[in-house]
């Protein structure tokens, strides 16, 4: 490019894009054509108002530019407004949300066109957006801070491909209520390496890299940090404590009875299996059977936190069963569940309800514990809370809090060098390192996930995490069968764990295992369909292999909804579409392949297989969609 056919300069840059635009084309082509252009316009004419200039507009994006960044906030604040407006007269399922992201940067001209490290950060920024939300960058919030009545919220420092250091990310609060915490905890200036797992390339990255976000952040609603009157302080800093109350037997036959029973006994069996979980035993809680008893006197005589209830109802040819937990601090319903199947088989009927409730209990009661944690001051914290904390920091998945929980797992293990649960944590955060390029030492990062690991078990041999994590890291170096034989350990010792058997059905789709696979990802969801992981596209790809295009796009379609700005789940449907014959819907889907990773080349991809044939059916689709 010669520099007589271009310019720098420094603008403030306005990314937008339609969250969930693929679904709303999929459901209505023609109704979402004519919204988004009408939104376009709005846009386009708010974007003048405000002295800006649209730069491009292909697909569902928009590009933008403003000479200044108070002309640019100002407009994505409006735009927001608007189409928030609009939108409340659509259903809730045509309702078209844009993501914004603003940054300020170098950019190069070229015949009106703009291109640089300046859009780059935009997009991204837009990306990580919240439907209907803005982001910004520090440069831009820089300018910005003290000159409009907005409130913002420091996220965090966000890699961007091919720049070197980090970018500050702040949240522009739409909420008219929102809490004004704007600069809180700003990282100092620091130089980085370069984002992505060290030595593979991109296109190798999104493969490897899928199966580490199987756990998804975590969002628990705030609960009191009121303990049971009279409840042992020691007892709750340690463990988190729950009462099974016996199930209710309401189907009018005395000849249920054992039904109920087994259904209260094997819920405590397999909870016990959870070393997080302090689970009062059998014959203690079955001296409650058939009274009426109230919540907050059981919690304080069994000295517990929760109370879980319920009932069982046999129906003709079927069995419901009700399940809720309890906070016994105070009689708040923190879950409820009904659960109802055909009576055929009785015995394989009563082992999956008590496997659905075991692994959503599990979860609730982690995502309590943890917010009761975060609320206390650090004063009072204990190691389990330190451990709590911890978990709590790690799951936002940014480089300053994978430090953070770092700091308060280490805290747990000077505390209690003898608690496995710590040094695990531990391992996921050097794993996160190396996972999300925070280090320029992945290999070590790599080493000492292993070594906590590895010591987390010679602590407790039956810390199913621990295995999970030597799976994770096995995965990695490629070593399936190792990474196979942690998995499965880790099933032996908690078979209701959701992520341990999707990162089963992870190694084992790589290794060409995919009955297997698409059995075990197949459970994953059964125990945990409401957390948005990546099982979802895992198991999509499953059934592609399986040459079942129909049942890998239903799978897929609901995964996307579930984490939208993930590329992996629009690679998996732009090869499946095509293999369908809908060229259209993958010419759409690889063009948001291109969107969210402009790099992405076939031929780079899906190195991880080991059967050389399943690379190949997947490419072959990726080629058929238009992707190279």
């Amino acid at each position: 490019m010669s520099t007589d056919s271009y310019t720098r300069k420094i603008s403030a840059i306005w990314s937008a894009d339609v969250a969930g635009y693929s679904r709303l084309m999929g459901e209505d082509e023609e109704a979402t054509v004519r919204t988004i252009s009408a939104y376009r316009n709005v846009m386009a004419d708010l974007i003048g108002r405000h002295r800006g200039r649209v730069v491009d507009s292909p697909g569902d994006n928009l590009l933008a530019e403003f000479a200044s960044v108070v002309d640019a906030l100002r407009c994505a604040w409006d735009v927001q407004q608007e189409l928030g407006s609009r939108n409340a007269e659509l259903a809730e399922n045509r309702r078209m949300r844009f993501r914004i992201g603003i940054n300020l940067g170098d950019v190069i001209e070229e015949e009106d066109r703009l291109y640089g490290d300046g859009v780059n950060v935009a997009a991204r920024l837009e990306s990580l957006a919240e439907p209907g939300g803005i982001n910004i960058s520090g440069t831009a919030f820089d300018q910005v801070k003290n000159k409009l009545p907005y409130r913002f919220r420091f996220i965090g420092e966000q890699p961007v491909k091919n720049i070197s250091d980090p970018v500050r990310m702040y949240r522009v609060e739409m909420a008219p209520d929102a809490p004004a915490e704007a600069v809180g905890g700003e990282p100092k200036n620091r130089k980085f390496p370069r984002p992505g797992l060290i030595g593979l390339t991109t296109a190798g990255i999104a493969v490897l890299a899928v199966g580490f976000y199987f756990w998804a952040d975590m969002h628990a609603r705030s609960l009191s940090d009121r303990s049971p009157a009279g409840l042992p302080g020691s007892l709750l800093s340690q463990r988190a404590s729950i009462a099974v109350l016996p199930f209710k037997n309401l189907s009018g036959d005395p000849e249920q009875e054992y039904f109920s029973d087994g259904i209260t006994n094997d819920i405590i069996t397999d909870l016990s299996r959870f070393g997080e979980l302090l689970v009062i035993a059998s014959n203690t809680v079955f001296t409650y059977k058939g009274k009426t008893v109230n919540i907050q006197s059981v919690g304080q005589q069994l000295g517990v936190r929760y109370i879980l209830e319920g009932s069982v109802q046999k129906l003709g040819g079927s069995v419901r069963i009700n399940a809720q937990l309890i906070d016994a601090a105070d009689g708040t319903h923190i879950w409820a569940q009904r659960y109802e199947r055909d009576y055929e088989d009785i015995f394989k009927l009563q082992g999956e309800i008590v496997q659905a409730i075991v692994a959503t209990l599990a979860v609730n009661i982690t995502q309590t514990e943890r917010v009761r944690a975060m609320r206390k001051k650090p004063q009072d914290l204990q190691a389990y809370d330190y451990l709590l904390r911890g978990w709590a920091h790690y799951y936002r998945r940014t480089r300053s809090s994978n430090t953070l929980a770092g700091e308060m797992f280490d805290k747990a293990a000077q505390l209690d060098p003898a608690y496995s649960a710590a040094y695990v944590g531990l391992g996921w955060v050097e794993y996160s390192k190396m996972g999300y390029g925070w280090t320029e030492f992945s290999d070590k990062a790599l080493d000492k996930s292993m070594f906590f690991a590895r010591k987390a078990l010679e602590l407790d041999a039956a810390n199913a995490l621990a295995h999970t994590l030597l799976c994770n890291v096995y995965t990695f170096q490629g070593k399936y069968e190792l990474a196979i034989r942690e998995a499965e350990q880790a099933l032996e010792l908690n078979p209701n764990h959701a992520h341990t058997h999707g990162q089963l059905g992870w190694v084992l789709l790589w290794s060409g295992r995919v009955d297997e696979a698409a059995a075990a990802l197949e459970i994953s969801l059964r125990l945990d369909s409401t957390t948005p992981r990546n099982a979802w596209m895992h198991l999509g790809t499953a059934y592609y292999l399986k040459g079942q295009y129909g049942q890998a796009l239903d799978i897929l379609e609901k995964g996307v909804v579930k984490r939208p700005d993930f590329v992996g789940y629009y690679i998996a449907l732009a090869a499946t579409y095509a293999q369908l014959g809908r060229t259209e819907e993958a010419a759409n889907a690889a063009n948001e392949v291109r969107r969210l990773d402009p790099f992405f080349a076939v031929d780079s991809f899906g190195t991880a297989f080991r059967n050389s044939a399943h690379r190949e059916d997947f490419l072959d689709g990726l080629r058929k969609a238009g992707l190279k």
